[in-house]
């Protein structure tokens, strides 16, 4: 399978943590949160994931496996969280409930908590895919704590409000046992119904994950007479991404390669696909456009491709204006338009999309489509796309700082970036830094070694000579072992 190979060095990666807290100090217990944990543990073991399971564990170990996690997450190609406890929402955020949370005011049951955003910290930094499931919104035990009363938790037994609608950031998706404000079931046996169902779906071969959540939301509508409907929030990229089965390949692809890999979808995921897309998920439209740009495969259909591209885009969907405007600029699907193109990367990179942010600085740096070229703006462009962990960008803007022409940056930052830009996953990164490392001054190559030092990565010298060591650190913080 995809996800993991003795010989492949560069294979997938997935890692998961799974929580389940069963016994509360004071709060009352829960039934079946320990059980459904270890069935989800048990599932992703089954798909190749490095599962690390503890149940019944209070703040401080939860907050020190979240921050290991999400070190170990960065060279994760997927990483996955999912709880199952007692929930809070206080003041519009998200507070999961370890063991031992104090309960003396709603508030401290906060304080003494982890947050969502905690959750989301710990899987950001993973390299193609990030989920988070909440097996919570059950009852809501400290309802007569005073303050907010909108909560949530994690058994059945009559709960009235959830969790707070999640917004997370691109790239990232966030699962719910039930839609936000509304009351998950614990079911009659040992599992809850969406436990039950998720750990049936996640192992259906050849599913695109997007799907595979919407199955699940609609087998537990089913299962519980439409008392209970899972929901999901934030937004995946358009490369489809398959968990179990011989599609597994495909996610170890390039990126470009595996937005062709829709067209690898049966004729029932497709019909999904479009039932999404007369919904207006945006994600939908986008795979269904990536069906029809495959010259190799017989749904090939440009202009259909544009126009979908466009109804995403009118949606607000920064990637679906990136990949329109690529087709405008080379008049597939369209008539050739340099100014619509230009137009679209422009809005696809102020809704911060760092593939267009790049582009622009590339089409500054160099000038194109109109652009005249503006050394300063480009510089600015791949700062902004670097920020935001664009690999490319991250190390062409450690060569610029190397060269001095990034005002107010100095070669320790040329270093951070290239760090960064390692532990993003780029094997050209990985290449040039073990193959031609003198391209940087040696400056920043002692700054780096630094960093790699710092990290556990290294023990050697800090020289600036990259020999055997530093390559073996390099590789290291790029995720290989030796």
């Amino acid at each position: 399978m995809a996800a993991q190979s003795a010989t492949d060095p560069f294979a997938e990666k997935r890692m998961a943590l799974v929580v389940g807290i069963a016994g509360y100090e004071n709060a009352p217990d829960l039934a079946n949160t320990t059980n459904d944990g270890k069935l989800i543990s048990d599932t992703l073991n089954e798909l190749n994931f490095r599962v690390s399971e503890h149940f019944d564990i209070g703040l401080a170990e939860f907050r020190d496996l979240l921050e290991q996690f999400a070190f170990e997450a960065e060279t994760a190609d997927v990483a996955l969280v999912y709880y199952a406890g007692h929930g809070i929402e206080v003041g519009g955020r998200n507070y999961l409930v370890p063991a031992d949370a104090k309960a003396s005011s709603r508030q401290q049951v906060a304080d003494t908590s982890v947050s969502l955003d905690d959750i989301l910290a710990a899987v950001d930094k993973a390299r193609q895919l990030r989920i988070v499931i909440l097996d919570s919104c059950r009852n809501d035990p400290f309802a007569d704590l005073g303050g907010s009363r909108e909560t949530l938790t994690v058994d059945n037994r009559s709960a009235r409000q959830g969790l707070a609608p999640a917004s997370p950031e691109r790239g990232t998706l966030v699962a719910y046992a039930a839609e936000a404000g509304a009351v998950a079931l614990d079911g009659a046996g040992d599992n809850s119904p969406f436990a039950m169902a998720l750990a049936q779906t996640l192992k259906t071969r050849d599913l695109e994950i997007g799907l595979a959540f919407r199955k699940v939301r609609d087998t537990v509508l089913k299962t519980t007479g439409n008392a209970q409907e899972p929901h999901t929030y934030g937004s995946l990229s358009g490369k489809p991404y398959f968990l179990a089965g011989t599609s597994q390949e495909v996610n170890v692809l390039e990126a470009s390669a595996r937005k062709n890999a829709w067209g690898r979808l049966e004729i029932d995921q497709e019909e999904q696909l479009q039932v999404a897309a007369r919904e207006g998920d945006s994600r939908a439209l986008k795979g269904l456009a990536y069906m029809r740009l495959n010259p190799d495969e017989d749904r090939y259909d440009p202009a259909r491709a544009a126009a979908l591209l466009e109804q995403a885009a009118d949606a607000g969907d920064p990637e679906a204006m990136f990949e329109l405007a690529r087709m405008y600029e080379r008049g597939i699907g369209v008539e050739q338009d340099v100014d619509r193109a230009l137009e679209l990367f422009r809005k696809s990179a102020a809704e911060g999309f760092a593939d267009a942010i790049n582009d622009l600085g590339f089409l500054h740096y160099q000038g194109g489509l109109g652009i005249v070229r503006d050394p300063k703006k480009a510089i600015e462009l791949f700062g902004q796309a670097a920020d935001q962990r664009h690999p490319e960008a991250m190390f062409n803007y450690a060569a610029l700082i190397d060269d001095g022409v990034v005002e107010g940056k100095k070669p320790d930052d040329a270093a951070e970036y290239l760090y960064r830009a390692l532990r993003s996953g780029n094997e050209e990164v990985l290449g040039q830094l073990s193959e031609n490392p003198k391209m940087f001054k040696a400056e920043t190559r002692r700054s780096l070694q630094r960093k790699l030092s710092e990290r556990s990565f290294y023990t050697g010298s800090i020289d600036g000579q990259f020999g055997p060591q530093t390559q073996r650190g390099l590789r290291k913080a790029y995720g290989l072992s030796d």
